[in-house]
């Protein structure tokens, strides 16, 4: 079966796309202004479900026995009080470790980013995802409930509970006390957000996230490498602000704009993904973390 792209499908379903998986429209508005481009027998329920995640085929197996994988809960007193999320470590590790904190786009801790977690073990680094849908009962396994759900968290409690989660991996003892983090949509903000909250944060590699505020950027001290889809019109709008501050503020920082691809270009189990962008940012970031952890 032939892989769809987001070259198979019209610009506007994609914005539409966009605004529904961000909650700027509701399923409904979604399947009513995508039926005018339903055609050839597809519905706009089947628009949705072709651009909505496939999880049947991860790049890094569950089981691979390579990596030592778990579930692993950590204090949060100043968050929801207990955060949980996914580890992944070699399994053959000698010596301590760096850690790098992943973070998930708006539906939780699912099976990709589960994935995109055992994928950094295998480059060496102790890799942690928190799922901030934990005080709501986890990630619920379907991607619209997820999206739903993430609605209704306390974001302060949220932010706090990553905070949390990059101070608990500092103090790992297989760890070496250096941390990056990473994420995705959601996850870069978080990312970004990390970087001005985090003094001792080593690297901070944000994924197509919305930008903090020009006024919390002097408070950056960990390297970027920023990774933007060159068709994420709403993301690149925050950029030129970004940018004066980072540069106001002699900010390191690298910033790497993907032409042609889409919102969400890293992410491989729906048709946004764009391989030649996703591997070239993805080779850039764990270059970065090995220079920046190592």
């Amino acid at each position: 079966m032939t892989r769809l792209t987001a070259n198979d499908f019209d610009p506007e379903v994609l914005q539409l796309f966009d605004g529904y998986v961000h909650g700027r429209l509701s399923r409904r508005e979604f399947l009513a202004r995508a039926s005018r481009h339903a055609v050839g027998g597809v519905t706009a329920a089947g628009l949705l479900a072709q651009l909505s995640p496939s999880f049947a085929a991860p790049l890094v197996a569950a089981s691979d026995k390579r990596l030592k994988t778990s579930y692993e809960e950590f204090p949060s007193p100043q968050g929801y009080g207990t955060l949980r999320g996914y580890m992944a470590v070699p399994a053959n590790a000698k010596g301590k470790l760096p850690a790098l904190l992943v973070v998930h786009e708006n539906r939780g801790l699912n099976p990709h980013i589960e994935d995109v977690t055992r994928r950094l073990a295998l480059e060496g680094f102790i890799a942690f995802a928190p799922d901030a849908l934990h005080p709501l009962g986890g990630y619920p396994g379907d991607e619209d409930k997820a999206r739903t759900l993430f609605q209704t968290l306390d974001q302060a409690k949220s932010r706090a509970d990553f905070v949390a989660a990059a101070g608990a991996l500092k103090g790992l003892p297989q760890a070496t006390g250096k941390v990056g983090v990473v994420g995705f949509c959601y996850g870069g903000a978080i990312a970004n957000y990390l970087a001005t909250t985090l003094p001792d944060l080593a690297a901070a590699v944000p994924f197509y996230g919305s930008q903090p505020s020009a006024a919390d950027v002097p408070k950056i001290r960990a390297p970027l490498m920023i990774h933007d889809a060159g068709k994420d019109a709403r993301i690149l709008a925050g950029w030129p602000a970004y940018e004066a501050a980072l540069k106001a503020n002699k900010v390191d920082y690298q910033h790497f704009v993907y032409e042609g691809a889409e919102h969400g270009f890293n992410n491989d189990t729906t048709p946004r993904y764009d391989e030649a962008a996703a591997k070239l940012a993805w080779g850039r970031t764990v270059g970065f973390f090995k220079a920046k952890l190592g």
